[in-house]
């Protein structure tokens, strides 16, 4: 079965929807188009507004009598422990009204599709998408979105045969109450989002849950190489464990050795793709990648001959090492989902020789982890709220400007770097003090480098 999906237990009932982004509004349509009586709302007038384009009208969740819903739906974006509760929250705690996330309503309505949920603090968007391509590859029914792409509630409707495979945020699985995964993967954990979990413990407790009520017919796969991730997949009870990692040999796992993919999962360590094979999985932190995914495929039946051809066909992602130009034999790498440093550091370790674009609304702990990655940083151009934090950093050590716009930096950076090097955004920071996204800022830096080679075509020059 294909098509929209069926929520029949809310058919009749009234459901509060706090959050209007994108996957708030999908929410409230899938809501909608069940039968359930909406009462949507959002703090931010212009999100209020477009939801009432689309045929909604606005409920003032402030004021209204949150006992008469059945649930509250909240969208990720909206505070629900820390640094304090959204008032609405606390209100409908107070009258005993159940709290979800759009996740939880989806596996309630398909629970006899396969779910693959994936996390960490980083990697989950790639690895999410390279399942969702193995699978397709290999002719398995599968729908790929959550946190990335399409939201859960937006997503085709699957049956037994069906498999869905799900980015989770840590937000995203605080909502989760009753929704189980058949197999989870957890690729890392660093330090991030620590305000809205009050602290590492709660970021690390909000992590775990995505192996919550998983029995022994599950798999859970974890990445080993950070310490929390290694305590917590000792400390699982109930799933089949697998390791994996992109620093050698783990066993009974899926692991990157000397170049290769190597599965274990079964014994033997069987080598089943070329790293160099793939030219959209670079660097460490990609193999890691290969690796979680190539583990998850293999939980699911698929045979390394159906998972190999696809790690190398695999298109890459926008916004994550992808390369939007080489011009005059410099190349120019969009990796603007590296909101923090922990992501950064993997880009930077890619590569040689780095004119290097960073900076944005800044988080905990700076750029200073990056230190040792620091030689192959020819130049920085520092911009947004953090650059005169960076550049205090920096100083003494790489040399940097402040630049202040992206569209500067572009450019200082496009008329300082030599052939062979590479120009990195690799912002180490949110976008949010001069972009409503980490893709609004990435398409405007594919947008002033396709305007570099436009204007140095030999015929603009003419």
């Amino acid at each position: 079965m294909t098509g929209p999906l069926t929520l029949d237990f809310v058919a009749g009932r009234t459901v509060a929807v706090l959050g209007l982004g994108k996957s708030g509004l999908a929410t409230a349509r899938a809501l909608a188009a069940n039968g359930a009586q909406v009462w949507p709302w959002d703090d931010d007038e212009a999100a209020r507004d477009t939801a009432a384009d689309a045929g909604f009208e606005p409920v003032d969740l402030a004021t209204a009598d949150l006992g008469q819903a059945a649930m509250l739906v909240l969208s990720p974006g909206i505070p629900l422990t820390h640094p304090q509760p959204h008032p609405v929250v606390t209100a409908a705690r107070s009258v005993g009204v159940e709290i979800v996330g759009d996740v939880e309503l989806l596996r309630r309505a398909r629970p006899q599709a396969t779910a693959v949920g994936v996390t960490g603090t980083n990697g989950k968007s790639t690895t999410t998408a390279l399942l969702g391509h193995i699978l397709h590859a290999a002719g398995r029914r599968c729908a790929v979105g959550g946190n990335l792409g399409t939201p859960a509630l937006a997503l085709d409707a699957l049956d037994a045969d069906g498999i869905y495979v799900l980015e989770l945020s840590s937000y995203q699985l605080d909502l989760l109450s009753e929704a189980t995964f058949n197999v989870a993967v957890l690729l890392n954990i660093t330090p991030d989002h620590l305000d809205r979990h009050g602290g590492m413990d709660g970021y690390v407790a909000a992590k775990r849950r995505i192996f919550r009520g998983m029995g022994p017919e599950a798999t859970a796969v974890v990445g080993v190489d950070d310490a929390p991730s290694r305590t917590l997949l000792a400390s699982l009870d109930g799933p089949r464990g697998v390791p994996i990692s992109a620093e050698g040999p783990v066993a009974g796992g899926v692991y990157a050795a000397d170049g290769w993919i190597v599965d274990d999962m079964d014994g033997g360590a069987e080598r089943i793709a070329r790293l160099a094979d793939a030219p959209a999985l670079p660097g460490v932190h990609n193999a890691q990648n290969a690796a979680a995914a190539t583990a998850a495929a293999r939980a699911l039946g698929l045979a390394a001959s159906e998972i190999a051809p696809a790690l190398g066909s695999f298109p890459g992602l926008a916004h994550r090492q992808e390369r939007i130009a080489t011009l005059a034999g410099v190349s120019f790498v969009n990796d603007s989902k590296a909101t923090n440093a922990d992501a950064t550091a993997r880009a930077l370790a890619c590569y040689d020789a780095v004119y290097w674009i960073a900076g944005g609304l800044p988080k905990a702990g700076g750029i200073a982890s990056l230190a040792p990655l620091f030689p192959r940083i020819r130049h920085a151009y520092l911009i947004g709220e953090a650059a005169e934090a960076f550049a205090a950093t920096l100083d003494g050590k790489v040399a940097h400007t402040l630049c202040g716009d992206l569209k500067t930096a572009v450019a200082r950076a496009a008329s300082d770097a030599e052939p062979g090097t590479v120009v990195l955004l690799s912002p180490a920071c949110a976008s949010w003090d001069q972009f409503k996204s980490f893709e609004a800022r990435g398409d405007a830096f594919r947008a002033h480098v396709l305007g570099l080679a436009v204007r140095n075509a030999p015929e603009a020059r003419a």
